[in-house]
């Protein structure tokens, strides 16, 4: 699959910084008296991570886990690859995942078993998008940014082969006919 260098801004900047703070109003009322542990899921997730926290106004921890289903592609293999596992203590500590996008669910799903397996007292989701079109199984977003269409979407922590993550928008990847 060849994409061209066409890409078209499905969300700027300024509509993620605006979608963010909303998120961590949400997220400070549940979480500002639990000192939660928020795992984000590397890569694509530590753009949003950063620019998430520096709105939260409350004592949090931030942890990173790394995990892939995609390799080279541009479709979710279906099996999960740990390569960089948690390596906080989350028994009887709220665990909030924040991840760039859910496409098939089942890297969320997967860290969600993980840590309920530890003994996390409660786990919960915030992705900045989701790919509903995608999903293989039902997702428990809790926070959510944008719904998005399905297209291939880069930018904003989101890559094509390690590229694009450092667009400050996301974007749609149009693909060569």
């Amino acid at each position: 699959m060849t994409f061209s260098d066409k890409l078209s801004v499905l969300y700027s900047r300024d509509e993620i910084a605006s979608k963010i703070k909303f998120l961590a109003q949400q997220i400070s009322r549940d979480y500002k008296d639990k000192n939660p542990l928020l795992i984000s899921i590397l890569k694509g997730s530590f753009m949003f991570t950063a620019d998430l926290v520096r709105e939260l106004d409350f004592p949090l921890e931030v942890e990173f886990v790394r995990l892939s289903s995609y390799g080279k592609g541009t479709k979710s293999s279906g099996k999960i690859k740990v390569i960089q596992d948690i390596i906080f203590e989350v028994e009887n500590r709220h665990v909030l995942i924040v991840e760039d996008i859910v496409d098939s669910g089942l890297t969320i799903e997967f860290l969600k078993d993980k840590l309920k397996d530890k003994k996390a007292a409660s786990v919960k989701v915030c992705a900045l998008s989701s790919k509903p079109s995608q999903h293989t199984l039902p997702v428990d977003i809790d926070y959510l940014g944008f719904n998005i269409p399905d297209k291939f979407v880069v930018g904003y922590g989101l890559d094509y082969n390690q590229q694009f993550r450092n667009l400050p928008d996301i974007c749609i990847m149009e693909e060569n006919k």
